[in-house]
């Protein structure tokens, strides 16, 4: 376990923002988080707890102690289709009878994951691995624990759809509990994790779902365009390079200019307040929630607003995707917070919506 004093958190902000904290602690298996669980119960100050700091944004320094999981693990286990409860699926008329049958066609894989695991580096196990569903999650930074607590989402795919089970500490207590799909009640980036539940767990593993039979989902955004640069058979693998090149194309490194990501939550609106707006922006774009609810993307509103590529003092605008927020260089973690406000009002004014930041901010 490391115990590390007076932390520079520059590493752990994809944002590059300069903060330290009182303590640093970081464990590797579910015994060490015990442990770290019993050192927070202990000491009674504030505690942060992080994944790779793609989604957050540090406003100064923290102070008291941040906590960061080093579980770096997986494996994987067979599982039953939904539908049959063992290996003898069909029956007839009530006698269960045993047929031959591809092993593959009925059979889906639970992959357990440590909560310190890169997420793309899940996601490209399992292509290499031949098993699907995660896809077009490709390319989302951050680790296997923040999926679980953000519900990470993308080009019409969330993480919801394929977890199984959450594993995690309780540091009230100390006990290993275990969270079903439906204790999390995923929503729309959305969990109980970032509400009743925030700060009340240090996550430990999280399965996953996966399917042996490829389903390809192209008809969000512009997946389609970018795989008909090369025609051929869709695959796995060519549908997580297409995301990649299409996140990699609008998306900046924050390597070169520190960001979240996309900053913005796309709103989800009442139709009647979409087909309003759409009588005035005939070209909006818009994805259909169900029956009573659109979602608008919020990169678009920005844009509209004028925003795309502009700054304000060292906090900026992305000039290929106004969803992202950057920082253009020596930016505080509280002119990114003026921007993010600026832009708020700027959209609420013109659209009558307000939209919600995605990141952390601390």
């Amino acid at each position: 376990m490391k115990d590390i004093r007076n932390y520079s958190l520059l590493a752990h902000n994809t944002f590059g923002i300069e903060a330290r904290c009182r303590r640093f602690l970081e464990y590797e298996t579910v015994e060490e988080a015990q442990a770290v669980a019993a050192i927070l119960r202990e000491q009674q100050e504030p505690y942060l707890i992080i994944g790779s700091g793609s989604n957050l944004l540090l406003t100064g320094d923290f102070p008291g102690t941040v906590v960061h999981s080093g579980i770096r693990r997986k494996r994987e286990n067979e599982e039953n289709d939904e539908n049959e409860g063992n290996e003898n699926r069909f029956s007839d008329e009530g006698n269960v009878t045993s047929l031959p049958r591809p092993h593959d066609l009925f059979k889906k894989t639970i992959l357990k994951c440590g909560s310190g695991e890169i997420w793309d580096d899940v996601v490209a196990y399992c292509v290499a691995h031949n098993l699907y569903g995660a896809e077009n999650l490709s390319l989302i930074p951050g680790e296997v624990g923040a999926s679980a607590v953000q519900n990470i989402g993308a080009y019409g795919a969330e993480v919801k759809d394929l977890i199984v089970q959450v594993e995690a500490v309780e540091i009230a207590t100390g006990k290993v509990v275990t969270f079903n799909n439906e204790d999390c009640e995923y929503g729309y980036r959305q969990s109980k994790f970032k509400h009743e539940w925030k700060d009340r767990y240090l996550m430990t593993y999280v399965s996953y779902r996966l399917s042996h039979t490829f389903e390809p989902k192209l008809d969000y955004g512009n997946i389609r365009a970018e795989l008909d640069k090369q025609p051929g058979e869709v695959t796995a693998a060519r549908l997580r390079q297409a995301i990649i090149d299409i996140r990699q194309a609008k998306l900046p490194d924050p390597k070169v200019e520190g960001n979240g990501g996309s900053f913005f939550m796309n709103p989800v609106v009442p139709k009647e307040k979409y087909e309003a707006l759409a009588a005035l922006y005939p070209d909006m774009p818009h994805y259909t929630v169900d029956a009573e609810h659109e979602k608008i993307p919020a990169g678009w509103m920005i844009d509209q607003c004028g925003w795309k590529g502009k700054s304000l003092g060292r906090a900026g605008v992305h000039d290929k995707q106004a969803l992202v927020l950057v920082n253009r260089g020596g930016a505080t973690g509280a002119e990114i917070v003026c921007l993010m406000e600026t832009i708020q009002r700027d959209v609420k004014e013109q659209f009558g919506i307000e939209i919600k930041p995605e990141v952390n901010i601390r």
